[in-house]
């Protein structure tokens, strides 16, 4: 790493130490970039990364609420607006007891390359607050979302910044999110926030979108390798949205999602999650026990191993990590390495930790796709909403699909083209970075230094 990009690294670890996520997240980009910064030294004189590891606006923000029992309950709120070089902020809300500051950040660092990579026009931001919906009444989330929004209204907008869903956040919640926004305004302004309901100006396939896409863009990476998505079997975690959407794209396929893992341990089922059923019994059974996978294991008669996760099983052809961050350790990494698999994607952001990452990467053998070329559909989708919203048209599902499809294999070969010019072979981690990156500086260098 040359001396500008250590000096960069350096003063984040200095003043964010306690923020590690955040930390993790611009260790990984920066450490991809240094013949990127060598060719380019009016990045450095113009002290570019030092700005943009900055968020441009970063604000907290108090919440109060009610529950059913007339108590009253303090929640903090924030917004990372990262980077709007390239268009209005866009990154999702996450509601969760974990969420603080570093994690907020960390989310809207990635988003901003995430968000590049699209080639839509759309900046990279982040929001949450470390109020948990679990086990909360619809009226307690509702009152909850309208007092978080009374907070965050007056800075966000259709052409500001424009907010979507995450961890904690679904359909439910966007809608009382909304409904509280358009009160407040006075006016019906639905490109504000994504993933709403098809009712007042949401897109079909946006829940599966970010699944839909990890698969796309994993057959990119398959075609590359002169292979075939056809009769592949897949160990992934978590079975949320993303998960769900995997599972259901890989079926189209031909390809059978046969591990997956929950918090409780995971389930093998050799035939794979491969009919309708088994789809929506997913679905069901996250409505009745969140995130708990033995069910599933109970109802098909299929093993399930508690307490454990799938990573080191041997009769899988692909690791598809699309649960949460750090999720994927040296120690899992190892036995990754270990069982002979050739494709790890990477799904949910960041689910790998730096030393794990860079283990898998040196091997050799294994083929690394990096979380925020892979899951980048999501918000892709959400920005094809926006379109929809600006226009006041409603697409087909087969057009959302289309352009979707369409994305991830720009965002791949993209991907793949940016490592090439570099000399970096078929370094789909270090293109991504690469490839985010440079669109966003050659934007905040056209916009002149402030």
């Amino acid at each position: 790493m040359n001396k500008y990009l250590e000096s960069v690294l350096a003063g984040v670890k200095e003043k964010y130490a306690y923020q590690k996520e955040f930390v993790q997240t611009v260790e990984e980009v920066l450490t991809s970039l240094e013949p990127v910064i060598n060719a380019h030294p009016e990045y450095e004189q113009a002290d570019l990364l030092n700005r943009m590891v900055e968020p441009e606006r970063m604000f907290t923000f108090r919440v109060n609420w009610c529950d059913d029992n007339g108590k009253w309950h303090t929640n903090r709120g924030w917004r990372c607006q990262f980077n709007g070089a390239i268009g209005p902020y866009k990154g999702g809300l996450r509601f969760q007891k974990n969420v603080y500051e570093g994690i907020i950040k960390f989310l809207g660092f990635e988003q901003t390359f995430k968000n590049s990579l699209t080639g839509l026009p759309i900046g990279g931001a982040k929001g949450g607050s470390d109020f948990d919906p679990a086990g909360k009444s619809d009226a307690e989330v509702m009152r909850f979302c309208q007092s978080f929004m009374t907070a965050l209204y007056r800075y966000i907008g259709p052409d500001i910044d424009v907010p979507a869903g995450d961890m904690g956040v679904g359909g439910r919640e966007i809608g009382y999110l909304f409904g509280q926004y358009r009160r407040l305004k006075g006016t019906f302004e639905n490109g504000v926030l994504t993933g709403k309901g098809m009712s007042y100006g949401g897109s079909l396939i946006r829940p599966e979108a970010t699944g839909y896409g990890a698969v796309y863009y994993l057959q990119e990476v398959l075609k590359h390798e002169n292979d075939d998505i056809k009769g592949k079997r897949i160990a992934i975690s978590g079975y949320g949205n993303v998960g769900w959407g995997i599972m259901k794209k890989a079926m189209q396929l031909g390809a059978k999602v046969t591990y997956f893992a929950g918090p409780d341990g995971y389930i093998h089922d050799p035939d794979g999650v491969n009919t309708e059923e088994k789809l929506n019994y997913i679905l069901e059974m996250r409505e009745k026990d969140p995130m708990h996978c033995k069910p599933y294991a109970d109802k098909y008669g299929v093993e399930f191993v508690p307490g454990e996760k799938c990573w080191g099983v041997k009769d899988v052809d692909i690791y598809m990590p699309a649960a949460v961050q750090n999720d994927v350790t040296m120690k899992e990494a190892e036995k990754i390495a270990a069982s002979g698999v050739k494709y790890y994607i990477e799904v949910a952001n960041m689910p790998t930790t730096n030393d794990a990452l860079n283990f898998l990467r040196s091997k050799g053998d294994i083929i690394v796709a990096p979380s925020k070329a892979v899951n980048a559909g999501g918000v892709g989708v959400s920005a094809l909403e926006m379109s929809q919203n600006s226009e006041r048209l409603s697409w087909t599902a087969e057009e959302v699909d289309e352009k979707l499809h369409s994305m991830m294999k720009n965002i791949h070969a993209n991907s793949a083209a940016a490592a090439e010019k570099y000399g970096l072979g078929y370094d789909l981690v270090a293109g991504a970075n690469i490839a985010g990156f440079e669109k966003v500086a050659d934007a905040m260098m056209a916009q002149g230094i402030f």
